[in-house]
């Protein structure tokens, strides 16, 4: 588990994590998001000991990083993904952290096999793609077989197929009952990938919630519906109204969105069933009959509305 307790960071007069205090539980991926400048990155480096606290405390199992006596067995890593000496070979490079680690040199081939870079592991990392230095800072995180992990964006660089197989690895590794931190800024990715999301903006903790719980509190369920006979859609839009639906999706702060009609309908207040049933009795064709529900990022959209560092005009 990795923990803070009123974490804080101050540079002069900016307080770029302004205390923070969050548990990262083993068994679940936990997502880190927030705007650019929001304290992502200082937190995850004060978990590692690269930046000291203005006050506050990180510990991983009960103790700070430097008080870690093999820190890649209790906690791995992926910060900057070229941060590796542009001369030595990718399993040189795993070699000489695995002596300081004592940890066995077959783990070596091991994490490379993992991580699809056996073919090229005698290459030189300064001759790496982004995608493939991503791998390797994969591969080292997981040198030490640690049970926390700490990964910042680490789908940068990767094609699609890349993408896959990180969203995969991280839902293993946390099935294994790994205490995995994760930040991104593709929702798409983290709406797959986290179990439970901390939102941060400037320094501060805006969410901490399951990312259920955090989609749901952005909006209701809609019903699209969609049919070539205008009439029998204002037939059955007049039906669901009169039984309590509303035209257009409900947000989570109570608003409907304004309904662009047309040969389309939405409704919120009712079910997919329900809309169906209504539909089949009345005797209306429909095109479409869909389920619409909040996205991740609307609501994160919604949660950092006043917490953006860096707008653009």
């Amino acid at each position: 588990m990795i923990t803070l307790d009123r974490l804080t960071k101050r540079y002069g007069e900016h307080t770029a994590v302004d205390e923070l205090s969050l548990e990262i539980e083993g068994g679940k991926v936990t997502g880190f998001l927030g705007p650019n400048g929001a304290g992502k990155s200082t937190t995850m480096r004060m978990i590692l000991g690269l930046d000291r606290p203005t006050s506050g405390r990180a510990s991983i199992g009960g103790r700070p990083y430097a008080q870690l006596h093999r820190p890649l067995r209790e906690i791995g890593a992926l910060l900057d993904a070229k941060a590796v000496h542009p001369g030595r070979t990718a399993r040189a490079h795993l070699r000489g952290l695995a002596r300081t680690h004592d940890i066995p040199i077959r783990r070596v081939d091991e994490v490379l096999d993992l991580v699809g870079l056996t073919e090229v592991a005698n290459r030189r990392a300064g001759l790496f793609s982004l995608g493939m230095s991503q791998r390797l800072g994969v591969a080292t995180a997981l040198l030490g077989d640690p049970r926390a992990l700490v990964l910042d964006e680490p789908v940068n660089g990767l094609d699609p197929d890349g993408v896959r197989w990180i969203r995969e690895l991280i839902r293993s590794l946390a099935a294994e009952g790994r205490a995995v931190f994760v930040s991104s800024h593709l929702m798409s990715e983290m709406e797959q990938t986290a179990d439970r999301l901390v939102v941060v903006g400037r320094g501060r903790l805006i969410a901490n919630a399951p990312i259920a719980e955090l989609i749901g509190a952005a909006g209701s369920a809609a019903v699209v519906v969609r049919s070539p006979d205008p009439v029998g859609l204002r037939t059955l839009t007049d039906h669901l109204v009169g039984a309590g639906a509303r035209i257009g999706a409900v947000g989570g702060d109570g608003d409907t969105e304004v309904d662009t009609g047309g040969d389309t309908r939405t409704f919120s207040g009712t079910s997919i069933e329900q809309v169906g049933r209504a539909a089949h009795g009345l005797g209306v064709l429909l095109y479409e009959l869909s389920p619409r529900r909040a996205s991740l990022e609307q609501a994160y959209m919604e949660l950092t509305e006043g917490a953006v560092e860096y707008a653009a005009g």
